[in-house]
């Protein structure tokens, strides 16, 4: 007789959608608040690659400050950028390519939903982790791997290291002497300026070239966050 009820009565099936209805509108309240915050403030994301050993690793998770916001209003920043040299930071190389709004908003709802795995955008392909070596303004070369920077209305060239707050140590990889200088993996390169918003960043790892020493120099606007905190593996975790 219980199940009958419950099964036919008007009343219980009005409590029935009644509670559908929040549990709804508390998913919807959440998706958007979800969206938001990574959206806009913070992320997090997996080093998929050794591209910044030794001081990171493949499968290492961190958090992000996300410059989402920055980037919107930055006319009220006066130019200032949001990160420093040396610090490690989101390189999206699709940045500033047009996408349609609903697209963004439907690909927010599939992420969210499909808990990061599915994404209309092939975010894994564009996006990158690196480390800002130089700031719009900055003569820069490189020689064996390691870059030397004159930064703008500086008359004296500095090695990198001596510019940054934070340490850290590239990994420089041996090749014969031979090789052209003009050839990425000798770890060498010309000088060269950066114009008013280009920046340039490298991989840790220094026989990796997938940075700017393939692509150039990149505008400052494609780098959208910084990393905050290393939170897995728990033997490394702490703030960056």
């Amino acid at each position: 007789m219980a199940n009958r009820w419950r099964r036919y009565s008007y009343v219980a099936q009005k409590n029935y959608l009644r509670r559908v209805r929040v549990i709804l509108v508390w998913v919807l309240i959440f998706f958007v608040i979800h969206t938001v915050i990574a959206g806009l403030f913070f992320s997090n994301r997996t080093l998929e690659s050794d591209a910044m050993r030794p001081g990171l690793l493949e499968g290492d998770r961190f958090v992000f400050l996300s410059f989402t916001l920055h980037h919107i209003i930055r006319d009220r920043f006066e130019g200032n950028l949001p990160f420093r040299r040396g610090q490690v930071v989101l390189v999206d190389r699709s940045a500033g390519s047009r996408r349609n709004p609903l697209h963004i908003l439907l690909d927010a709802g599939v992420r969210f939903f499909t808990l990061q795995r599915i994404s209309f955008f092939p975010r894994e392909d564009t996006v990158f982790v690196k480390r800002v070596i130089g700031l719009p303004g900055d003569t820069l070369s490189v020689n064996n791997y390691v870059v030397r920077i004159k930064p703008a209305g500086e008359t004296y060239e500095y090695v990198e290291f001596e510019l940054t707050e934070k340490d850290y140590t590239p990994e420089l990889p041996q090749v014969s002497p031979l090789w052209d200088r003009t050839i990425p993996f000798s770890g060498s390169m010309d000088s060269v300026t950066l114009k008013e918003n280009e920046c340039f960043v490298l991989s840790d790892d220094r026989g990796n070239t997938n940075d700017s020493r393939t692509w150039g120099p990149i505008p400052a606007d494609s780098i959208t966050g910084r990393a905050l905190a290393r939170y897995w593996p728990l033997t490394r975790l702490g703030p960056f």
